[in-house]
């Protein structure tokens, strides 16, 4: 006994000395301090408030840069997280090609593994690329351009269900509506369709079983990822095995039906294919659900390199979180900001109704006169500076974080600044930054997207002018899309790209032909809740929501 005594004694004091130097002793040495950056007040102080809130974040980002440079050290979680904040297009631009060094810290995969399962938003190194490679045919231009008439029915089946609710209320010449709201359940619709050419028809009512189970698990997500619990589950998962609490039961409960009920969807779709060989006739399905799996059946595919039911469900999951909602927020914010910038709404609305005078009721076109339609659409070069920029006004994902897998040089193009030990900043004689392993990256989408020095004194203000004559400092941005980073960049840039834009421009098409939209006396706020989404001020509690006056658009007649 006494021999067991001592031994627990000696691992107790090993693991208290371990603790004492990972946290305390081993950061004093982390060569991110050397880097200039704001003070922090008391142990637990730290700057993320100020980097994450929406509200503050520009005015943030701006003094950061004025006062220590492109690349800023920052505290995190504790005063053992130190952070590199970079806003140098050199430095991003290598953190974001370099996918294998620079990964998705353990933390956010844990959370959404909890939640969609370990796909493509969560996997990392090989498991990322296996699943991309058979994925991508899914994304590629062909296919997209094939579930183009998905998103037009879903586009009139919004507009139809919207004059209806006006029609029902004669007496009002403007209807309040949600619009966050309706644009959620219509691209939940389209996503449904076009992801696994399943019907939820979530515009018409909210009571199919797979569309309740997402529901009730992504608000779960949205509303319970900044607690405190999720927060010591993810370090503690036993926490949630043994008391688990009414957001871990309803997760749960939501897990299970998705994975019978697109399980069998799965199934019944490699039955459907196997039939097809059988009888010469291959299965012809368009979703992305069918086209991943016959990619993932090709001949040419190593079985090694093949994914599992799982990682396909998986990605499902990971296609139907990511495609509905960050679209939708794209949308909702692009009509937020017509709604308050009437003469811009207007001109637009001009462009698209020259297009519309040559084009027949949308529900007496055929697949190919709709395809050919978008064509035109994605085509009209003011739609493509508004669209453009809203998303670079306000990325629906504001900002993320990678952790290094090893010790790292970045480089930068501007001078990275230094605090000496006396407290002065000074510039450093190198244009680099060590990120030792273990190192945490936040990622300023929104930053980059409203820099002054890059896009112009007028950044932060609403004007797709900006895009017929841009700065030439905007080209030297990283970016998947238009040298803004909402899409990301690099081997992890968003493979739905294209997709997002086939149904941001085709519902601003159908639903602009026929509405208004204006503000209501409600203030629309931003808050960065998993995603940056509206709020109405003072009414946080209430949930998402982005209430606009909506009414039919009657054309003026000419005198």
């Amino acid at each position: 006994m006494p021999h067991l005594a001592s031994s627990l004694a000696a691992i107790v004091l090993l693991s208290a000395g371990w603790i004492v130097y990972k946290f305390l002793i081993a950061p004093r040495y982390n060569p991110l301090r050397r880097l200039a950056g704001p003070p922090v007040s008391g142990f637990w102080g730290n700057h993320l408030g100020f980097v994450l809130d929406p509200a503050r974040s520009p005015k943030t980002h701006e003094l950061l840069v004025e006062h220590y440079g492109r690349n800023v050290h920052i505290r995190g979680m504790g005063p053992w997280d130190d952070r590199l904040l970079t806003l140098d297009p050199l430095a991003m631009s290598h953190i974001m090609k370099n996918s294998t060094i620079y990964q998705k810290p353990w933390q956010s995969r844990r959370l959404i593994t909890n939640l969609i399962g370990c796909g493509m938003l969560a996997a990392e190194g090989q498991v990322h690329k296996r699943q991309r490679r058979v994925a991508t045919p899914a994304f590629g231009v062909q296919n997209m351009r094939s579930l183009v008439p998905v998103v037009f029915r879903k586009g009139g089946q919004l507009r139809d269900r919207w004059m209806t609710i006006i029609q029902k209320q004669k007496l009002a010449n403007d209807v309040r509506l949600d619009v966050a709201m309706w644009i959620s359940r219509a691209t939940f619709d389209v996503i449904g369709l076009a992801g696994f050419d399943y019907h939820f028809n979530a515009i018409e009512d909210e009571s199919n079983e797979l569309f309740t189970a997402y529901k009730d698990m992504f608000e779960i997500a949205i509303s319970q990822s900044q607690g405190r619990r999720s927060v010591l589950s993810l370090y503690l998962p036993i926490i949630d095995v043994l008391f688990p609490d009414k957001a871990v039961k309803v997760v749960r409960k939501s897990q299970a039906v998705i994975k019978r009920v697109a399980g069998e969807l799965i199934q019944q779709k490699k039955r459907r294919m196997v039939e097809g060989e059988r009888a010469g006739k291959p299965y012809e399905g368009r979703d992305l659900l069918s086209v991943l799996l016959k990619s993932n059946a090709a001949a040419d595919l190593p079985p090694e390199q093949r994914i599992s039911d799982e990682d396909i469900l998986n990605n499902i999951n990971t296609f139907m979180f990511a495609g509905s909602d960050t679209t939708s927020l794209a949308l909702t914010w692009t009509l937020l900001l017509l709604a308050q910038n009437q003469a811009v709404q207007t001109r637009l609305r001009a462009e698209l109704l020259r297009l519309a005078a040559s084009v027949p009721d949308l529900s007496s076109l055929n697949e190919e006169e709709m395809q050919s339609l978008h064509t035109a659409i994605a085509n009209l070069p003011y739609l493509d500076n508004v669209c453009k920029e809203s998303l670079r006004l306000i990325p629906p994902v504001h900002s993320s974080l990678r952790v290094a897998t090893q010790d790292d040089i970045v480089p930068s193009s501007t001078p990275v600044k230094i605090r000496k030990p006396n407290g002065t900043i000074a510039e450093s004689p190198e244009r680099s930054v060590h990120v030792p392993k273990g190192s945490f990256v936040h990622v300023p989408v929104e930053a980059f997207n409203l820099d002054k020095e890059v896009w112009g004194s007028d950044a932060w203000q609403f004007n797709p002018d900006r895009w017929d004559h841009l700065p030439e400092a905007v080209h030297e941005q990283p970016g998947l899309y238009a040298n803004i980073l909402t899409f990301s960049a690099g081997p992890r840039s968003c493979i739905g790209m294209r997709f997002s834009m086939i149904e941001m421009k085709t519902f601003m098409y159908i639903l602009l032909t026929d509405f208004v939209f204006r503000e209501t006396e409600e203030k629309i706020i931003k808050a960065n809740v998993v995603l940056t989404r509206p709020y109405v001020k003072g009414k946080f509690g209430q949930g998402s929501q982005c209430p606009m006056l909506i009414s039919p658009y009657v054309a003026e007649k000419s005198s």
